[in-house]
């Protein structure tokens, strides 16, 4: 079933990430890291879908996104960063393997962490902490990281960022085996989101390090 959704609100968050703010429409449902497509409603893009993934829970009242622009790529993201309060776009869904499944690692590249965000607010709701699970976000810079500050607000969080440029705040640090191996042991949960390359070799990382596959909880593209 196709949603119509109106712009409330866009707010950057970093240099090239935009909070956007719809009202939410009657009738839809969806899980906490479930994705929808949303439309752009312009001439030339209506046949451009692109999945995203709320960042509010289902019972609060607008539909929130967190959504990257990507302007050398002159594409949806880019069109969506330039919005304007009052625009309009169709949403469909909702789709995805993203689910709360208890305490675990999250382990987000990029973009990636949008589904993990609901997922973490949400369990930060029903527990009043999120003792016993920690977030590991690996971003090119530390300019992209998304949130930052309110990821080491939540209650019981742990945090480790790492950032792919030398000399930033936070260790320059890929997500291999030696470094996963201080988060994660045989019997952890693992939440598993972001660039395709890099969720290939974070999975064999953590493969690696003895998990098993109904460890991995992960997005399917």
């Amino acid at each position: 079933m196709a949603h119509r959704l109106t712009l409330k609100t866009i707010e950057p968050v970093t240099h090239d990430t935009h909070h956007l703010v719809f009202d939410r429409p009657d009738g839809f449902a969806y899980k906490p890291g479930q994705g929808v497509e949303l439309h752009l409603l312009k001439d030339g893009w209506r046949d451009k879908g692109r999945p995203f993934t709320p960042v509010t829970l289902p019972d609060e009242p607008t539909l929130d996104f967190v959504i990257k622009s990507y302007p050398d790529h002159h594409g949806v993201t880019e069109q969506i960063g330039a919005m304007a309060p009052g625009d309009e776009m169709e949403m469909t869904g909702p789709f995805g393997a993203l689910s709360d499944q208890g305490p675990g690692v999250f382990i987000a590249g990029g973009a990636g962490i949008t589904p993990m965000i609901a997922i973490l607010r949400k369990r930060l709701r029903d527990h009043g902490t999120l003792e016993g699970s920690t977030l590991v976000f690996a971003n090119k810079t530390e300019a992209d990281i998304i949130w930052r500050d309110r990821f080491e607000a939540m209650k019981g969080l742990t945090t480790a960022f790492v950032v792919d440029e030398a000399g930033a705040g936070v260790p320059q640090q890929r997500l291999d085996k030696p470094y996963l191996r201080q988060f994660v042991e045989p019997d952890s949960r693992c939440y598993l989101c972001g660039p395709p390359p890099m969720m290939d070799a974070v999975r064999k990382a953590l493969q690696d390090l003895g998990l098993k596959d109904d460890r991995i909880v992960e997005e399917k593209f």
